[in-house]
């Protein structure tokens, strides 16, 4: 039991490590900006994009949905040939503490001082990783896409994804969803809640009409 709990620690610790790389204000030290300086002073790929051009601001998305799946998909893959679990409900426990990791690690780097982004895009790679979320997760990808396109606020395309995410997966697994999925259904809950609590600022633009838009500038009241 001890060497279980250890094996699963060092996991979870890489997790978060590997979620803290900050790709975004990486690329823009290499450009030899500081994005947290400039635009929204977020880390994220958006601003990146804003400050550094949409191909640093792609680049970044990639590298943060990356760091994202890379733990997840390999907690999935090799975790339950290291750990014999007594059943499914510990299994899918330990792989989401583990998956969880680099949205928390984006959250709060210690590579910034615990001073991070929204980790949209890397919750978008955790979801990924995990098999009863991959197919909601692209399609959820999928709406925020044609929202952002069509409001132009990248905030209201990662909300209204969040929610439609949440809501395809608690109808599509019901079955499953509070029995042995349980682990990750608590999971989803608290990755809709992120995005909804650290997009809090920008709700707030969004009333007074000062929100940044992906592109034509932005609305003054």
């Amino acid at each position: 039991m001890t060497q279980d709990l250890l094996i699963v620690a060092a996991w979870i610790v890489g997790a978060y490590l590997a979620g803290s790389i900050p790709f975004g204000w990486l690329i823009g030290k290499a450009r030899g900006v500081d994005i947290r300086e400039h635009g929204s002073k977020n880390i994220g790929a958006t601003n990146c994009g804003r400050v550094c051009g949409w191909p640093c601001g792609i680049a970044a998305f990639v590298l943060d949905v990356a760091k994202g799946y890379g733990p997840g998909a390999a907690a999935v893959a090799l975790l339950p040939g290291m750990i014999e679990f007594s059943d499914e409900h510990l299994r899918w426990l330990a792989i989401v503490l583990v998956a969880a990791q680099p949205i928390i690690g984006h959250l709060f780097p210690v590579w910034l001082g615990f001073k991070g982004g929204k980790a949209v895009a890397t919750s978008l790679g955790v979801l990924l990783a995990l098999p009863m979320l991959r197919w909601v997760a692209l399609a959820a990808f999928g709406v925020w896409i044609v929202v952002t396109g069509a409001t132009r606020y990248v905030s209201v395309g990662s909300t209204v994804a969040a929610l439609v995410f949440m809501g395809i997966y608690l109808w599509v697994d019901r079955g499953k969803a509070w029995g042995d999925y349980l682990a990750v259904t608590v999971f989803v809950f608290h990755v809709v809640g992120l995005v909804i609590i650290r997009h809090r600022s920008n709700y707030t633009r969004l009333l007074k009409g000062t929100e940044n838009k992906l592109w034509g500038g932005t609305k003054k009241p």
